[in-house]
This record gives structure tokens, C-alpha cells and sequence, in this order.
């Protein structure tokens, strides 16, 4: 288990040089929607933070290590008849995989996710190759649910997509 060594905070100016650091990485982008950028450039993350500060009720966060952002999570909230859902996602840099950290800020932004959002499930899909991600979720508490065979379209192939839930604690 990884020591609570990380900080989860509101993403702030400052940020984009450590965001974009992090962010620009293809290994990372290949495991995030296309809507992630790449190249993953200085504007894109003051693009993103100044985007983030306008939120009332904080959604998305930073992972902060060692004094600077390497990563962020967030929970999209579900509308209509999908309200008491919520989509969980998250990045972190490559230097920081396997140190078992993000399944610890999981956990957390999890535990936020139920206390402040009137849900009453999370999920999260995971592209079929990212092995680490799966372990993450599982060891965060959530459980394999389907596959959905060819579902996602990354660089220009279709690939399965794994899909993940945690139920509101009793």
C-alpha cells in the first residue's frame, strides 16, 4: 500500500507546467478518451484549470505528490434517468504506475464521491489492455461487471471495453 503521501486538491494556477508534463504522454493518452489532447501542450492546461476553477461543487481534482500535480481524477455526474450514476475517471503520470497510490486516491475520491453527489453508483470503463487500470479499481472496492465487445474506437481499432462498479456503502 502506498503511504498517504499524495495531496487530492482543486487543480490551481501553477499547475500547467507540472499538468502538462505529465499529461504529455502517449502511454497515458492511450488509456483516456480522445477528448484528452495529444501532444498535450502548456495551453491545453491552462485551458483545463482556468475550466476547473469555475466549479461550485468540485468534480475533478489533482493528485499532488512531492509538491507538484501528477495527475487528476474526476466524477462525471449522470443525467435523466441515469442521475443516481456517476463515471469515474483518472490519470496518473508514468513515473508514479505501480507505486499503488492511485488506488488509494480511488478509494478516496470514491468515499467524496458518495458523501457529497446523491448517488448511489459509480463505474468506470477501462480499455481491454490496461491490466493496471482493472487492478486499480478492483482493489479500490469495485467489481468487473460486463464487457463490451469492440466498443471503444482508440487510433483508428476497435477494442473491448471492461466495465466497472462500486454500489453506494450501506
Amino acid at each position: 500500500m502506498f503511504p498517504k503521501q499524495y495531496n487530492l486538491r482543486r487543480w490551481q494556477t501553477g499547475d500547467e507546467a507540472a499538468l502538462a508534463k505529465y499529461a504529455n504522454n502517449y502511454q497515458v493518452w492511450r488509456c483516456v478518451r480522445d477528448s484528452f489532447p495529444h501532444p498535450y501542450t502548456l495551453q491545453h492546461a491552462d485551458e483545463w484549470i482556468q475550466l476547473c476553477q469555475t466549479e461550485v461543487i468540485p468534480t475533478v481534482f489533482a493528485i499532488e505528490y512531492g509538491g507538484e500535480a501528477v495527475g487528476g481524477i474526476g466524477v462525471i455526474q449522470q443525467k435523466d434517468i441515469y442521475r443516481k450514476n456517476a463515471e469515474i475517471g483518472y490519470w496518473l503520470g508514468q513515473p508514479f504506475w505501480g507505486s499503488g497510490m492511485m488506488t488509494e486516491v480511488v478509494k478516496e475520491m470514491s468515499q467524496y464521491a458518495f458523501e457529497t453527489f446523491d448517488i448511489q453508483h459509480l463505474y468506470a470503463g477501462v480499455f481491454e489492455y490496461n491490466i493496471g487500470s482493472m487492478r486499480v479499481l478492483e482493489k479500490a472496492g469495485f467489481r468487473a461487471v460486463s464487457v463490451q465487445k469492440k466498443w471503444l474506437l482508440k487510433e483508428n481499432q476497435l477494442w473491448d471495453e471492461h466495465l466497472f462498479l462500486r454500489e453506494r456503502p450501506a
